[in-house]
């Protein structure tokens, strides 16, 4: 008998919708990233709405490559990307604020330990559009990699209902995924 793994899940979101409000509050365990670059009108807006909506579930949000307005909102933490190369000042955070970051080789996780990030997306792990199939690591290049990075894991990268088991075999802690939420 398998034992069941409880993860912490992330969910990417540059808009709301009922339809996925309705899918967030099924998960346990599940913060929100707000991963909106812009700063238009609509993308201001929708960031609002996200925030709103997180703020009244009592849903911990994070705020991408953003720290001025990490503090403004007051959010859980900050998910750094990989092309973001500021060195963040830990001394200035609260306890609890967590800090993400994705990486997607060797070179880019030693960049993110010196950003102080205790979790680290490693990406990605399935296939999606945004990278082509040779750049996909799978579960078993995953847990090859993990061996020698010493942090929290986070699958973030093509997790769909068709490959979400398969991270049980991973040595990921933490599950990331944008797509899933939305259909």
């Amino acid at each position: 008998m398998m034992k069941k793994i409880f993860y912490r899940h992330y969910v990417f979101l540059k808009e709301i919708n009922q339809f996925i409000e309705e899918s967030i509050i099924k998960f346990r365990n599940i913060s929100i990233i707000i991963n909106i670059d812009n700063n238009d009108k609509n993308s201001l807006r929708n960031e609002n709405n996200i925030i709103k909506f997180a703020k009244k579930n009592k849903i911990p949000f994070l705020i991408k490559n953003n720290i001025k307005k990490c503090f403004k909102f007051n959010s859980a933490g900050i998910f750094i990307d990989s092309t973001n190369k500021k060195i963040i000042k830990i001394q200035s955070f609260r306890r609890k604020f967590i800090i993400i970051g994705a990486a997607h080789n060797q070179l880019e996780y030693y960049f993110k330990k010196r950003q102080n990030c205790k979790i680290i997306a490693l990406s990605p792990i399935f296939y999606n559009p945004k990278f082509s199939k040779n750049k996909i690591l799978g579960p078993i290049k995953f847990n090859l990699i993990s061996l020698i990075w010493n942090a929290d894991l986070c699958a973030l990268g093509g997790i769909n209902e068709t490959n979400i088991k398969k991270i049980n075999i991973t040595k990921a802690s933490v599950i990331a995924f944008q797509r899933y939420i939305a259909k």
